[in-house]
């Protein structure tokens, strides 16, 4: 049972439409949260409370959402005590991990529409997958809420011991006291999924995931009168989201390495799982000269890599440059270097899928470089949005200062579309450069970019796409010696008109066939012209 859309192609098929959004939504879920779990697990996250809830809460932040964290401290026997945090920061890892499969099924799911779908059916079945995916997070909103005890005597507090200070006589009262009565406190740090801030983020992730992947798919149709995507639009954001991909696969690999020889394993391999993206997707803007500002406090300033961590370790906000990190390590300076031939690859990526279609070498670099210029002043200041980081903890009790942490980092939004679109048309005429000299230019065009805009052939079939009707041209010219195919005969030569075939006939009147003589026929068959 289906409706028609308004093109009149044909009925849209609801059950095929929801049955791929069930699928689509399903595995990008079980992704996600197999990610979050195992981070969690690595951590160690699962020794202070139950890993199910701290699961769904990571799920719905790398979904987009919102956790709020709350406290409930009890020292001394008072009252008066004050927890208060705020964390504005998405594990990217489960959100990539949960992107890459959602628009992996979606865009199989289109692909069997044949070479264009009609724009009712591409908004039906985009509209049923973001439905579904905003319903489950709606449900892990509703389960990710929990409470964490914190027990103060398995921290050793009651052990400290402080020797008296010349000149102030003996402090032992004071501070082992608190520090002892601090033992025997019971800390409860509770936290619970913000519902409408969360579906919220939960529609902007859904929909920008999708239009990343119609965008960046250069296989899957699209709707009449969108050839233009085809052609210039799909080659340079694959490219990018090629390079991002890639990227991510670095950092990885980076971080396996360094659990290699690290005493702590586990924990490197739960961090690269949860934030591996965000790392990496903050180290690209900053090896494109995006500046970031911010500071960090407490134990997290010491979790920031070196040397983010000797420049942020103040409280007041500083400016965060490649070239202020290098004063401090001059190998900062190959982090540019990085990003410049990601940039490049990018470039030649993004020319080799552009298709040429006898364009001249002017007009085919200038293509290119406006093209992955605008894709990369558009993706540039999103990954500067999505890596921001603000997390805040405070814990006071009675105006005595116990713990206090923070870290505040933010990228430069406007000059990131500047710098994004400079380099994205520099890479962009480079790398056409590169693949018109080495030839890979147009080479891994998809059948779609050369369709878009060629006339139609026998039986409907287009002249720019490769078929019976119009075969590939050969990579290189014929050679009797290696093709069997073109071996003749021997015998077979000096034909005047076909080389490698006899003479024909001389021309003249054709003979007459002789009667046919055969056996007469039975009697009462009909006598005539046999």
């Amino acid at each position: 049972m289906g409706v028609r859309d308004n093109t009149g192609r044909g009925a849209i098929r609801w059950g095929d439409a929801v049955l791929a959004a069930i699928a689509s939504v399903s595995w990008a879920l079980v992704a996600m949260a197999g990610t979050a779990a195992l981070g969690l697990h690595l951590l160690g996250a699962d020794a202070a409370g139950a890993l199910g809830p701290m699961t769904a809460a990571v799920v719905v932040l790398g979904a987009g959402g919102s956790v709020t964290p709350s406290g409930d401290v009890s020292a001394f026997g008072l009252s008066g005590a004050e927890a208060s945090t705020t964390v504005d920061f998405a594990p990217l890892g489960v959100g990539l991990a949960g992107a890459v499969l959602l628009a992996w099924f979606f865009l199989r799911s289109l692909r069997a529409a044949g070479t264009w779908i009609s724009g009712t059916e591409l908004a039906v079945r985009a509209a049923a997958v973001a439905v579904l995916f905003v319903a489950v997070i709606g449900g892990l909103a509703w389960a990710g809420h929990d409470l964490i005890t914190i027990d103060g005597g398995q921290l050793g507090l009651d052990k400290v011991k402080v020797p008296g200070i010349p000149g102030l006589g003996d402090i032992g009262g004071l501070l082992p006291g608190r520090l002892a009565g601090l033992a025997h406190a019971k800390a409860r740090v509770g936290f619970s999924v913000d519902a409408a801030r969360s579906l919220a983020g939960a529609v902007c992730w859904v929909l920008g995931v999708l239009v990343i992947a119609l965008l960046a798919s250069r296989r899957t149709p699209l709707p009449r009168g969108w050839e233009a995507l085809h052609r210039v639009v799909r080659p340079a954001v694959s490219a990018l989201v090629a390079v991002a991909l890639v990227a991510v696969a670095a950092g990885l690999a980076a971080a396996a390495y360094a659990a290699i020889g690290d005493a702590h394993p586990r924990r490197i391999a739960g961090a690269a799982l949860l934030g591996a993206p965000n790392a990496v997707w903050l180290a690209i803007p900053l090896g494109l000269f995006v500046p970031w500002s911010g500071h960090a406090t407490g134990t997290l300033a010491r979790l920031l890599p070196h040397p983010l961590d000797q420049l942020l370790g103040v409280r007041t906000d500083q400016s965060v440059t490649l070239g202020r990190l290098a004063q401090l390590d001059h190998r900062v300076w190959l982090l540019a270097l990085a990003t410049a031939v990601l940039m490049l690859y990018a470039g030649v990526l993004a020319a080799a899928r552009t298709p040429v279609r006898g364009r001249s070498l002017g007009a085919f670099t200038g293509s290119c470089a406006l093209a992955l210029g605008a894709a990369t002043a558009l993706a540039l200041p999103l990954m500067v949005w999505l890596t921001g980081v603000s997390a805040n903890a405070s814990l006071s009790v009675l105006g005595f200062d116990a713990f206090g942490a923070g870290v505040e980092l933010h990228g430069d939004a406007g000059l990131a579309v500047a710098l994004g679109a400079a380099w994205g048309a520099g890479a962009g005429a480079a790398g056409a450069l590169l693949a018109r000299v080495s030839g890979a230019a147009g080479r891994r065009a998809a059948p779609l970019a050369g369709e878009a805009s060629a006339p139609p052939g026998p039986r409907g079939e287009t002249a720019g796409a490769p078929g019976p009707y119009h075969p590939a041209p050969p990579y290189r010219p014929p050679n009797p010696d290696t093709n069997p195919y073109l071996k003749l005969p021997p015998g077979l030569h000096g034909s005047p008109t076909l080389p490698g075939l006899p003479d024909r006939p001389p021309a003249g009147p054709r003979p007459r066939r002789p009667p046919y003589e055969g056996p007469p026929p039975p009697p009462g068959a009909p006598r005539g012209r046999r």
